[in-house]
């Protein structure tokens, strides 16, 4: 037809591909947020000093068991980090769902 490379990148394939590539990467925030805590938790990420979710837990272990008088004292240093975690990564996938659902042609 006499249509050039760019011009078929620039008219047809980028448009239909910005959006998909948005929905993919706004869904896949939350599973590297939870790759890279699962990491520091082992060990593995960052080094110490720096904030990191997977490091708060994983220094919280030390006092999940309280005393014998009250074993559940210390309580909020695991929960309130795995729940803040769970938050995130919950947020992003609605909003990841969100797009999909706005940005999908085929729901239209």
């Amino acid at each position: 037809m006499g249509a050039s490379d760019l011009w078929i990148f620039t008219k047809h394939i980028l448009p239909n591909s910005i959006y998909p590539l948005v929905i993919v990467g706004s869904l896949d925030i939350g599973a590297i947020v939870l790759t890279a805590a699962s990491l520091s938790f082992l060990g593995l990420g960052s080094p110490p000093g720096y904030a990191d979710w997977g490091q708060v837990i994983a220094m919280s272990r030390n006092w999940i068991m309280g005393t014998s008088s009250n074993p559940l004292a210390y309580w909020h240093t695991l929960v309130i980090p795995g729940f803040v975690i769970f938050l995130f990564v919950l947020s992003w996938n609605l909003l990841g769902d969100a797009f999909r659902d706005i940005l999908d042609p085929r729901q239209r």
